[in-house]
């Protein structure tokens, strides 16, 4: 494989990718979301789920089967509505949530895997991510080298890693500075109505967007 990507080109797309990862957005919210409210352990499990579905967008690109996202404006609307509705699910699932938060206490593997399987459906369910691997991955493509199919999916599982890699510092950071404050009485209930405030803004921003 590293025939068909050659190094300087790797060390751009890996480069573009963080620079990328970091900017702020749906995923990296969702991460410090779940990071500061109950724990690294849970960020660290959402960022691995949101990374997996980076897999199921690469495969689609690589397929063609973004392009024909792209192509249909059905298609678009029943993914971009099927994704806002899963937020606007978890917001008001937050506001159902206890006022107290166990941040401190290790993530059981139930809780582990459900925030797992959360950031899969968030990412999967979000059509502008589809979108955005079908455009950018084609960029760092080299027609020369063949096999344009296995470049995406390299690319895709570079991105992967570096976005995995991101999100899990990113998540013992804001784990470390959760712990600190779900200490102070009386503060899960506002961090469960910021967790609803930030879910709904997504959703919505969401179901508003366009191709």
């Amino acid at each position: 494989m590293r025939n068909l990507i050659e190094q300087s080109q790797l060390i751009y797309f890996i480069a573009a990718s963080a620079a990328l990862t970091f900017l702020p957005g749906p995923d990296i919210l969702f991460v410090l979301t779940q990071s500061i409210s109950q724990g690294k352990m849970a960020g660290i499990a959402t960022a691995t789920g949101l990374c997996t579905g980076i897999l199921v967008h690469t495969s689609a690109a690589a397929l063609g089967i973004s392009a024909l996202l792209y192509k249909s404006a059905l298609a678009f609307e029943i993914v971009k509505y099927a994704g806002a509705a899963y937020l606007l699910y978890l917001a008001w699932q937050a506001l159902r949530e206890s006022g107290e938060l166990l941040s401190s206490a290790p993530v059981r593997e139930t809780n582990a895997f459900a925030l797992y399987r959360r950031g899969i459906f968030m990412n999967v369910l979000n059509p502008k991510v589809a979108l955005f691997f079908l455009a950018f991955l084609p960029q760092f493509v080299n027609l020369e080298s063949g096999s344009v199919p296995m470049q995406m999916i390299f690319l895709g599982i570079v991105f992967l890693v570096q976005a995995w890699l991101i999100f899990s510092a990113i998540s013992v950071f804001a784990g470390t500075i959760g712990d600190k404050i779900v200490q102070r009485p009386g503060i899960g209930k506002y961090i469960n109505w910021g967790k609803a405030g930030i879910f709904t803004v997504i959703g919505v921003k969401l179901a508003l967007a366009h191709k």
